[in-house]
């Protein structure tokens, strides 16, 4: 559902008809909201959480909140997607020319350890195919035991957690880079 930025600010006072669509083919439920580049997990009940697609003005209440929040900031255009129950904190993992060097905490919850035993044979062919030298990707556990991505990114707003050493990181960054 793309709807270019300015149209977006233009229309915050209706529901766009993209969101509206996207709300019914995801039919009742729980869903979370965000842009092509950020969400707002911070404002996570005024801005991201929609608690039941069904009652769409709430769902455009919470549309319009994150527009206001994101203002010139708004990437691409509304992102809709079903709420999951997740079981750990997210975890981040880097990838150079399509190979994961290095597993480790969120940014945000950069105190967690990194679980052990994330399967990353099923997400490996994608980010491979991704054609890019450097990737993040975030996952979190979802409660049937499937990590889910929950964000890819390119580096451009990538964060390193304070716990994970700079010079590991770097270490593990460079292997790769070189081939």
């Amino acid at each position: 559902m793309d709807l270019p930025p300015d149209d977006q600010r233009r229309r915050a006072r209706r529901a766009d008809p993209r969101l509206v669509r996207a709300r019914i083919e995801l039919v009742a439920g729980p869903a979370v909201l965000r842009d092509y580049s950020k969400s707002m997990k911070h404002y996570w009940s005024e801005a991201t959480f929609i608690p039941d697609l069904e009652d769409g003005a709430a769902a455009w209440h919470v549309a319009r909140r994150f527009l206001e929040l994101r203002d010139d900031d708004f990437v691409g255009g509304f992102v809709l997607r079903r709420f999951e129950r997740f079981t750990s904190a997210e975890v981040r993992t880097w990838w150079v020319n399509g190979v994961c060097v290095l597993i480790g905490p969120h940014p945000d919850s950069p105190h967690g350890p990194a679980p052990a035993g994330i399967d990353l044979a099923p997400i490996a062919p994608m980010i491979a195919g991704l054609g890019l030298p450097f990737v993040t990707v975030d996952l979190a556990l979802r409660a049937d035991g499937e990590w889910r991505v929950i964000e890819v990114g390119d580096g451009q707003v990538s964060d390193r957690p304070t716990t994970v050493d700079p010079q590991m990181m770097i270490t593990a960054l460079l292997v790769l880079a070189r081939y």
